[in-house]
């Protein structure tokens, strides 16, 4: 299991070794620790939850309080399960860096795109419009027809206007550039979702 929780810096270009401008996005991945461990006898499965970003105790609500505590960690601001294969094995409290990726991996991004508010079923959904001529008046970005008639209610999933974004998505089979241990930064070709600050996943495909 080679995966990390970070944060979106932002993108930038580099040069690969044949000189290429190549577009990465820059992701900072402090060191995730292990809070806890699902196994197959006690839990059903076999999973890891993953701690990100350090906060004062404070911070957190008193069963996460526990949590920490028994894990013997300091507390974290974000946590995330990640299901283990088989033959992989970790223990509480171990920390997880950037180093576990290696320039050329495979990786998947889970993030949460931006939100865009609500908009129309042709920015929304890509629709082509109406005709822009004769005989059709005010109706040109409507999105037309509900449906069949007789039925008296709109079949569920129509695609309509209503808010855009703001949705969890994965981005499968981007390329690792560079790791940069000293400055806990992957660099990522291409772009992954959401913005700048944003909470991401970055998991190798296999």
């Amino acid at each position: 299991m080679a995966a990390i929780l970070g944060r979106k810096v932002g993108m930038t270009q580099v040069f690969d070794a044949q000189g290429n401008l190549v577009p990465v996005t820059l992701v900072e991945a402090q060191p995730n620790v292990v809070v806890g461990v699902r196994t197959p006898e006690r839990d059903g499965y076999r999973a890891v939850q993953l701690g990100f970003e350090e906060v004062p105790e404070r911070r957190v609500n008193r069963p996460l309080r526990g949590v920490f505590r028994r894990a013997g960690v300091s507390p974290r601001r974000v946590i995330r399960e990640v299901r283990l294969p088989e033959g992989e094995d970790y223990q509480v409290g171990q920390e997880i860096s950037v180093t576990v990726f290696r320039e050329g991996d495979r990786v998947a991004v889970t993030g949460t795109s931006k939100g865009k508010g609500f908009a129309g079923a042709m920015k929304r959904h890509g629709f082509g419009g109406q005709a822009d001529s004769h005989g059709v008046s005010l109706m040109h970005r409507a999105v037309g027809s509900l449906g069949t008639s007789g039925v008296g209610r709109v079949w569920k999933g129509k695609r309509m206007p209503g808010r855009m974004g703001g949705e969890r998505v994965t981005i499968r089979g981007l390329r690792v550039v560079r790791v940069d241990p000293e400055r806990h930064l992957l660099l990522i070709r291409g772009a992954i979702p959401g913005p700048r600050g944003g909470l991401v996943m970055v998991r190798r495909m296999d």
